[in-house]
């Protein structure tokens, strides 16, 4: 069987050329990824990643580390990040990290380096100072989805600004009786995101002039049968119903619908609903929306680390990059109808 060596002596090159050549990766003239892929082609010779590993010091894996694989959220990040890396010729080593010490312990000090990735994305993980040395200790590039963390780039909507963005669309059609439906700040998601959403609303009330109070959040899992049935609770009771719900994702914006349609509430005629990410499903239920594109985000940072390993000298941002987050408007928000009496 032909190796790497044969297909270098018959093109007249080196081996690392073959494998730059092959693989795509670093700077090869257009005759000379020509003249190796023929050579290549004519031994039979397929490309073996432990040899181009030993070639090149890569293993070509790409490191992720992500709290939750099973919301559209993650997975869309997921599908991004491993669409740019295979457009790279690079593969996806996913980490599915929970919040348990032990967990943590092996994957920071024990898999990551005898997996031996190229480089680490971390997604929405708040990770410590103590953590955050080991990663940077392995001396590979870094990148991170969600809040700022030190040394890393990373980047991210910005919650706070989008929750205001979604209570003041609702502010500007007429709306003072506006509920927010969002995360459980006891089941925090890392980076405080429940809260930032929360702290949105409540800034963008302030600065109308409306009061709020406990009575103005209910708190619900970020999925569609969970915040079904805290739209039947709260849209049950005509004393309670708004006019207007801020959901903190559009997941729980679409079981507020589901709800409201199996209880004879017309939407936007009697109930207006918003919530943030434009889901795939938004269009289909009319959901007006603050868009993230977290596949974007995603490719993104794939950017970040791949220019690291094959642009020697290029650095991403030092600081903590905030994405912008656009108002989508379709059906589900309306002026309020006036009420009787």
């Amino acid at each position: 069987m032909s190796g790497i060596e044969d297909v270098a002596n018959l093109a007249g090159v080196s081996k690392a050329t073959v494998s730059r050549a092959l693989s795509g990766r670093g700077y090869v003239s257009n005759d000379t990824r020509l003249r190796v892929s023929q050579a290549a082609a004519s031994l039979g010779y397929v490309v073996s990643s432990s040899a181009s590993s030993l070639v090149t010091g890569r293993t070509n894996n790409v490191g992720v580390i992500i709290p939750v694989i099973n919301q559209w959220f993650f997975g869309s990040i997921i599908e991004g990040v491993e669409r740019a890396l295979l457009d790279r010729g690079y593969d996806l080593m996913l980490y599915n990290l929970t919040k348990s010490h032990e967990e943590r312990t092996r994957v920071f000090e024990y898999f990551l380096v005898r997996k031996r990735v190229d480089a680490v994305i971390a997604v929405t993980l708040e990770i410590t100072p103590e953590e955050t040395q080991r990663l940077l200790a392995l001396g590979k590039p870094i990148a991170g989805i969600g809040g700022p963390l030190e040394g890393i780039p990373t980047l991210s909507i910005d919650d706070v600004a989008a929750g205001r963005l979604a209570t003041e669309h609702l502010l500007l059609l007429g709306h003072r009786d506006i509920m927010h439906v969002g995360g459980d700040i006891d089941e925090q998601m890392d980076f405080h995101v429940h809260s930032k959403r929360l702290k949105g609303y409540m800034e963008a009330l302030t600065e109308a002039g409306i009061p709020y109070d406990q009575d103005s959040y209910v708190a619900t899992r970020f999925d569609i049968p969970s915040a079904y049935q805290v739209g039947k609770q709260i849209l049950g009771d005509p004393r309670r119903r708004p006019t207007a719900i801020f959901a903190a994702s559009d997941e729980v914006a679409i079981g507020v619908i589901l709800a409201a349609r199996e209880l004879g509430i017309s939407v936007p005629d009697d109930l207006s609903v918003i919530g943030i990410d434009n889901h795939p499903l938004a269009e289909m239920f009319g959901l007006t929306s603050i868009e993230q594109r977290p596949d974007l985000q995603g490719e993104q940072v794939v950017e970040w680390v791949i220019r690291q390993l094959e642009e020697p000298g290029w650095s991403p941002p030092k600081r903590h990059t905030v994405l912008p987050a656009t108002l989508i408007m379709r059906s589900s928000t309306a002026r309020p109808r006036p009420r009787l009496g």
